[in-house]
């Protein structure tokens, strides 16, 4: 599956839904909840709910129109700005976030966010709790409630560009106390140089002090999507822990989780979540 030409997301047509249906639906057959959907929403949701990364403006920029991962983000900050490379992705972000038909349905991920909440209560509520079983079944309404909260925490979804050295041109937007970013990086960089170029320009909207939380696939060379076939740069733990250290980070927390789905539609050997602290 390796060989052959490869699309880029930021430069070739991009599904947008295809994308969400493909990695991140509510399928019972669907093969990567534990890797795309539960394991990114586990580390941001023990992040933002450690009170450890805080702040009042959180910048976006992740793969897609993925925006699972920042229901546990709305909960810390009020001003969320969401940045795409994609016109569809754009559309599709901005269908969900004013309620449109057709939008696509992402309550099985407010509902797990919703449920990670929870537990979170029982185990501040209880010293002597060492281990959660079952599942926290959550009224519709506490589900529907994490939604409205995200769409509002939402303030704007800009399109960017990163062949300009301000990412955003012509719009200059305040300095951000998080940048959360899932998988992007990976995805528009052909190899060394380009995904430190590329992380710089990430790095320039972040505040000194702020904090990068970054989500990867390890060892990816391509992912599927509507039956093309996309670009993924390979890369390995230790390139990106380097590639930050360049940049004036100091990384606090890393978490990386081997692969658990089995398909040919990605060919990555582990996840791996990074929050790194940017010092100059």
């Amino acid at each position: 599956m390796d060989c052959g030409p490869k699309k880029f997301y930021h430069k070739h047509d991009f599904n947008s839904r295809d994308l969400l249906e493909t990695y991140l639906s509510d399928k019972p057959d669907l093969v990567f909840g534990d890797d795309f959907l539960k394991f990114p929403m586990m580390n941001l949701h023990y992040i933002f709910s450690s009170g450890f990364v805080k702040g009042d403006v959180l910048i976006d920029l992740s793969v897609g129109s993925f925006i699972h991962h920042l229901y546990s983000a709305c909960d810390v900050f009020k001003d969320i700005i969401i940045l795409k490379l994609n016109e569809r992705c754009t559309m599709e972000t901005s269908k969900w976030k004013d309620s449109r038909t057709g939008a696509f349905n992402w309550r099985h991920a407010s509902a797990h966010a919703t449920k990670l909440q929870g537990e979170s209560r029982l185990v501040a509520g209880c010293a002597f709790t060492v281990h959660l079983q079952g599942t926290i079944r959550s009224p519709s309404g506490q589900v529907q409630d994490k939604d409205e909260q995200l769409k509002t925490a939402i303030s704007h979804i800009i399109s960017c560009d990163f062949e300009n050295e301000n990412i955003t041109h012509p719009v200059v937007l305040p300095l951000a106390d998080c940048i959360s970013s899932l998988w992007l990086v990976g995805v528009i960089s052909k190899d060394e140089d380009d995904y430190i170029r590329h992380l710089e320009k990430i790095s320039k909207l972040l505040r000194a002090g702020g904090h990068l939380l970054l989500m990867s696939s390890l060892n990816t060379s391509y992912f599927m999507v509507g039956g093309e076939k996309f670009h993924g740069f390979n890369f390995d733990e230790r390139f990106v822990k380097n590639a930050l250290s360049k940049l004036g980070f100091v990384i606090d927390y890393c978490a990386v989780q081997r692969r658990r789905s089995e398909s040919t539609h990605i060919d990555y050997k582990a996840i791996m979540f990074i929050t790194a602290c940017k010092t100059k």
